[in-house]
């Protein structure tokens, strides 16, 4: 049996090809025809030149004023920058908690120059996002498109478009770098789902989009890992999923509630295990229990006595929880993350631990986190 040899694409069809591919033979041709045609571009600039060309505008410069006091108590306002975008045409725009944070007054510079002052309408420090909101006219307001980031491949084009260090709408480009990270927020929860992307950001550019090649919003770009304090080719940004799901309640209710169990624990692994003479090699070992909390009024204990590891005290004799609603539990992060992403408040769960090195399954109805 003979094979045919594969068909030769010269590289200039190849590059035609690709870039109709990702933007859309509908993309290209209205870029074309709306901007001066430049001779000999790569399919990757073109690409890129494209996604700028129809995001930009709808991605905005957020200026934040706190007001601090120097010594004689004088009010002294303090200055930071940030990014955000356009979510839709009634003013709405998502960013970063952290760029909102402890602000007295907010100002939104637009893709026109005109600055029009911002008020907060509601934030979850739990997932670094805010939503704040502009009233200017719909013809001054881009909305950005939102993406599936369920769907982000290792090695796919992510564009970042932001304000680094003050310079507004910067573009910067590379790929994603990983998937399913985690990170901790300010508020200590970690944040599951996170998206690391090698496309430089900078100071100024939190809040603002990551883009795919069809200028989709996947994530919002959100911290860097630097030795340095500049770009090192590692950022990370939330996932746009989890701000659609909750975006709703930011809106209406101006937070977000999220489940909760009442508990305080320690992380079990085998070392753990081993130094407190544990019955489970992972698991979480419930220290303290919340007294009104969801998991008090349940029945789950935590420690009873303290035992001495070396120079350190330790608190034990609470029970170990072993897994969730079947899920294996292995950490306190993971258990939180866990009930954060697949349940809400209200919801019953079924806990299953050791009590005494027995096993004993409880079910638990979540209750909402408090507000710190």
């Amino acid at each position: 049996m003979s094979v045919a040899p594969p068909r030769q694409i010269r590289p200039a069809l190849l590059a035609a090809l690709i870039a109709m591919e990702l933007l859309g033979v509908g993309a290209v041709a209205q870029a074309q025809k709306s901007q001066p045609e430049v001779q000999g571009l790569s399919p990757e600039e073109q690409i890129v030149i494209a996604v700028y060309r129809r995001a930009s505008p709808g991605v905005v410069h957020i200026t934040s004023t706190a007001l601090a006091y120097d010594f004689f108590f004088n009010p002294v306002p303090q200055k930071g920058t940030g990014s955000g975008f356009v979510l839709d045409d009634r003013g709405y725009i998502l960013t970063n908690n952290h760029v909102v944070d402890e602000a007295d007054s907010l100002e939104v510079t637009l893709t026109d120059k005109s600055k029009v002052r911002a008020k907060l309408v509601g934030r979850d420090p739990s997932n670094d996002l805010a939503v704040i909101k502009i009233d200017v006219p719909k013809e001054k307001l881009f909305p950005l498109k939102l993406g599936n980031s369920d769907t982000l491949q290792v090695g796919q084009m992510a564009i970042a478009i932001g304000n680094p260090f003050g310079l507004d709408r910067t573009v910067t480009r590379g790929v994603v770098s990983s998937v399913g990270r985690m990170l901790r927020s300010d508020s200590g929860r970690q944040i599951r789902g996170i998206i690391q992307t090698d496309a430089p950001i900078n100071p100024g550019n939190s809040g603002g989009p990551l883009l795919n090649s069809r200028g989709e919003v996947i994530g919002i770009n959100s911290a860097i890992y630097t030795p340095s304090g500049g770009s090192v080719g590692i950022g990370f940004a939330i996932p746009v999923n989890t701000a659609r799901r909750l975006l709703p309640q930011l809106i209406a209710k101006g937070r977000v509630s999220h489940p909760w169990l009442g508990i305080s624990g320690l992380d079990v692994t085998p070392e753990v295990a081993k130094a407190l003479k544990l019955t489970a090699r992972e698991g979480v070992l419930v220290i303290q229990v919340s007294p009104k909390g969801p998991a008090g009024r349940a029945g789950i204990k935590g420690s009873t006595k303290r035992t001495r590891v070396g120079n350190t005290l330790v608190n034990v004799g609470g029970d170990i929880i072993v897994k969730v609603n079947g899920r294996k539990i292995q950490s306190v992060d993971e258990m939180t993350a866990f009930l954060d992403a697949e349940h809400k408040v209200g919801d019953k769960v079924k806990v299953e631990l050791l009590r005494d090195g027995r096993p004993l399954t409880l079910s638990v109805r979540l209750g909402e986190l408090p507000e710190a």
